[in-house]
């Protein structure tokens, strides 16, 4: 009779949570029609001064602009980690940052062989 009981109470404290959750009727937020119509006919006007170039161009920046937040996206979203290309996409430019800072020398004479190394280089050019 106590689990009869008790689950009869938990079951109407569920059904009531849910119902409490579902009336919520706060209003909505209210929306200037007027402003935005007059923001979309500004950019439509906008959009037909534009030479075919700035076409181009501004439809360029705007792919650029999505690929980047998808691809920003789907690092976001991977639960195993990053897809392969990223990975390979963020070792291939780690590399490229590598090969552009100068290689440590461990000793003086490295180093002093080096610098006469350059010197050569930059006067025979």
């Amino acid at each position: 009779m106590n689990k009869l009981l008790v689950a009869l109470i938990a079951g109407a404290f569920a059904l009531g949570s849910v119902a409490a959750l579902a009336d919520d009727k706060t209003p909505a937020q209210p929306v200037d029609q007027a402003k935005l119509k007059a923001e979309r006919d500004a950019a439509k006007a906008a959009a037909a001064n534009m030479t075919p170039e700035e076409k181009a161009a501004a439809k360029k920046a705007k792919r650029a602009e999505k690929q980047k937040e998808l691809s920003s996206n789907l690092k976001n979203q991977q639960e195993g980690g990053a897809t392969p290309q990223v990975k390979a996409a963020e070792v291939s430019k780690e590399a490229k940052e590598s090969k552009g800072q100068p290689k440590a020398l461990p000793t003086k004479e490295d180093k002093q062989k080096a610098l006469k190394e350059q010197e050569k280089k930059a006067s025979g050019q």
